[in-house]
């Protein structure tokens, strides 16, 4: 059986500030086969790396990750809620990101899109995910100069919201998409996505919703399994004897350490 691929949970966060350079350097010293991160949009519609709406990690308290331009967010320290002695880190951009990483390791990128948010800023967040990815968009609202998307999937984009799921495979038939469930979601939510939505590359289970059962629905659709997040010996075991794609982990190279045992 083929070892499931370790995926940084937005770089090493434990060892450094999540979602920046430092942390996905920091990932990069153990053997991981990949790296997950999230996009948020500025205020000026730019796709910048980011996990919350608000900004309390950053001192900004009530302030929103859309309140900025991209330049003020870069001038921000996004560092500093990790630790005062970490060296000022302003937000990264997704073009820095694929600039930095691409090519090296696999990448899996969350687009953040959420009901508090207009669904035209959804569907930007997806066209500007997919055009940086090497997507070939056929969105009429965008050039179709792109690059072909790829036919594998060192690069594969996911979200919690399932329209923008299908807005992406609109633009990008073929482009590996991952459908993340939440907690609360079921094996029959599950089953009705799979039945519903053929094109999904695959999805995405909280670790406390993995089962045999739900293995077995996904490898009936030859789909991709992936799991978030496994931290504990007990998290990670679990991913690995169930059999997995991809293990997502806070901490890499402890996942590392017990698939490679």
């Amino acid at each position: 059986m083929t070892k499931p691929l370790i995926f940084a949970h937005r770089g090493a966060n434990k060892e450094a500030a999540e979602n920046t350079r430092s942390a996905f350097d920091k990932a990069l010293e153990y053997a991981i086969d990949g790296i997950e991160t999230d996009i948020q949009l500025s205020r000026d519609e730019v796709a910048v790396l980011w996990h919350d709406r608000f900004l309390n990690k950053v001192g900004l308290p009530d302030q929103r990750i859309d309140d900025f331009d991209c330049t003020q967010l870069q001038a921000m320290n996004f560092a500093a809620h990790f630790s005062a002695a970490a060296a000022p880190q302003g937000i990264m951009s997704l073009q820095e990101f694929l600039d930095a990483y691409r090519g090296r390791y696999r990448l899996l990128l969350e687009i953040k899109n959420r009901d508090w948010e207009h669904t035209s800023r959804h569907e930007i967040k997806v066209r500007q995910t997919l055009e940086m990815a090497g997507a070939r968009a056929s969105c009429p609202q965008t050039s179709e100069q792109d690059a072909l998307a790829p036919g594998n999937d060192t690069i594969m984009v996911s979200s919690f919201n399932l329209a923008s799921l299908v807005y992406a495979h609109q633009c990008a038939p073929g482009f590996p998409l991952v459908y993340n469930l939440e907690p609360e979601q079921t094996l029959e939510d599950a089953r009705r996505v799979l039945a519903e939505q053929p094109f999904l590359h695959g999805l995405c289970l909280p670790i406390e919703s993995l089962d045999d059962t739900m293995v077995k629905l996904l490898r009936k659709h030859d789909k991709c399994i992936a799991v978030y997040t496994c931290n504990s010996d007990e998290e990670i075991n679990k991913a690995l004897e169930l059999g997995v794609d991809i293990l997502i982990s806070d901490v890499p190279q402890k996942a590392l350490q017990v698939r490679d045992r």
